[in-house]
């Protein structure tokens, strides 16, 4: 099956040119949102990488009500817009009920849905109806290839500009694990396939706060795995100080180390490219 070229501000998304949606997990103080922008503008330019800048308003489904949860729809879109007019870069940020997507797509070119909403009708009908691209998270429950039905949903609904992510599938407890199959079926579906590490190596009912709720020193084997697997796109959640970040601490890459982790992602991605091209 052939795969459809979605474009992202001038980013062809599953074209041969690897792209990446990087940025903090959840919207922060303004000093911390425009360190990280800055940062990956530097990274773009250096690598000739192309970049989607993703970080979300809220995220409404932390394990305790007590964690930071983000400043809001209101306030992180506008967050979100300043950073798209300062540098340049399109922005995607999740969405967690249908009401919210209108608002957000005034200024996001990518509406995100998060994993565990994949299936979630309303949710998807309405992200599609604003005609922004969705990025739909594949569900930690459900089978790489039965992605094929929250994507469905959005064609139904007339937007066919889908971004579909692999983020990990639920093994045991606690445990995530990434299947390569995962890339190969949600690939055979049509749409650029996006591979979101980070999430990978989060250890679910720890704190993301304490250093046991994240296995980040799988970063870098997860991520090569992926891009030979021949995937379109990385999700890289970065923050300056990840040791410091609100949400995600543990697993978060810091971004003053991303250029040197990007490296040999993108040479192996050229190769996978030339195989691929045999």
């Amino acid at each position: 099956m052939s795969k459809k070229i979605v474009k992202v501000g001038d980013i062809p998304c599953g074209s041969d040119e690897l792209f990446l949606i990087s940025g903090p997990c959840v919207i922060e103080d303004e000093l911390t949102m425009m360190k990280t922008a800055e940062m990956l503008k530097e990274v773009s330019e250096r690598l000739k990488i192309k970049v989607i800048y993703k970080s979300s308003f809220t995220k409404d489904n932390r394990s305790s009500l007590s964690y930071y949860q983000g400043p809001g729809l209101s306030e992180g879109v506008k967050m979100l817009g300043k950073i798209k007019e300062q540098f340049g870069f399109p922005v995607l940020t999740d969405i967690h009920s249908h009401d919210q997507a209108d608002a957000a797509a005034e200024v996001c070119d990518v509406l995100q849905i998060p994993a565990y909403l994949c299936m979630q009708s309303s949710l998807l009908v309405a992200s599609a109806k604003t005609g922004r691209v969705i990025n739909i998270k594949h569900g930690q429950f459900l089978a790489p290839d039965n992605m094929k039905h929250p994507a469905q949903k959005c064609v139904d609904s007339g937007n066919d500009q889908i971004i579909l992510t692999e983020r990990g599938y639920a093994f045991g407890y606690n445990d995530l694990v990434v299947d390569p199959r995962a890339f190969y079926h949600m690939t055979n579906i049509g749409y650029p396939v996006v591979f979101d590490v980070t999430h990978c190596v989060r250890k679910y009912g720890i704190p993301s706060s304490d250093k046991k709720g994240g296995a980040r020193e799988f970063l870098p084997v997860l991520a090569r795995a992926g891009v030979a697997s021949g995937i379109d796109g990385m999700f890289i959640e970065t923050h300056p100080e990840p040791e410091k970040a609100l949400c995600d601490a543990a697993s978060q890459l810091c971004v003053y180390d991303l250029e040197e982790f990007l490296k040999p992602i993108i040479e192996l991605h050229q190769v996978e490219v030339k195989y691929r091209a045999k």
